[in-house]
């Protein structure tokens, strides 16, 4: 099983909170669906910073958002698990 390392600096971060699956999931397919953003949107507001190196962070909603999309998509992985006989 693959482990990612996380910098001191992401210590805390959203991305931080996703560690366990950061490898598992397509976050660039996720922010296109559920966000209708780019993937590198999502993947500055994973790391804590924009393109220019700012801080940058999820608003409560777009932790809402991420949040809903987590759980449908472990729905949908869980409904394609019980179909497999």
């Amino acid at each position: 099983m693959a482990v990612m390392k996380l910098k001191a600096t992401q210590q805390g971060t959203v991305k931080a909170q996703l560690q366990d699956i950061l490898l598992h999931v397509s976050w660039g397919d996720l922010s296109r669906e559920y966000f209708g953003k780019s993937g590198s949107w999502l993947y500055h507001k994973l790391d804590g910073v924009d393109g220019n190196k700012k801080p940058i962070g999820f608003t409560v909603e777009e932790r809402y958002q991420l949040k809903g999309a987590l759980i449908d998509l472990s729905e949908r992985i869980r409904r394609a698990a019980d179909s497999i006989d």
